[in-house]
């Protein structure tokens, strides 16, 4: 699951393939997810352990665009609404899904984006204890 690093940044593609492994890592723990006799903080520590990490491998060296950006939102979201189950109104009794002020309050995790900009400083400290004649702290 490693990511090579190269002079090009070639990362829409390696962008994608970690969305596409994180989908198929969801529906492959799907009916664990949405079911009922689990509780929100067993759901949230499996998403955690389980989903998170496949899409967020080596996320110290992209360079994420707005696009990019919107896109790892969207798997988000869209994995959290599928997790937790949707809210029926009380007047009308229809189904409907939850806004995202309602998933934030739901999740209470801090967001992806300063995890990202957490494991960049961590990696940018581990490049800084290395021997000088590193070819990556030369880098």
């Amino acid at each position: 699951m490693g990511t090579i690093l190269k002079i090009q940044n070639y990362i829409q593609e390696k962008f994608k393939s970690r969305l596409n492994s994180g989908n198929f890592c969801y529906h492959s723990v799907q009916n664990i997810l949405s079911s009922s006799l689990l509780s929100k903080n067993l759901k949230i520590k499996m998403y955690r352990t389980v989903i998170s990490p496949v899409v967020l491998c080596w996320c110290e060296t992209w360079s994420l665009t707005l696009g990019e950006e919107w896109r790892l939102r969207v798997f988000e979201s869209g994995v959290l609404r599928r997790k937790f189950v949707p809210r029926r109104v009380e007047v009308t009794g229809d189904w409907r899904k939850l806004h995202k002020e309602e998933l934030n309050a739901l999740y209470c995790s801090p967001s992806t984006f300063r995890f990202i900009k957490s494991r960049r400083m961590k990696w940018a400290a581990h490049v800084a204890l290395m021997e000088k004649k590193r070819v990556l702290y030369r880098v």
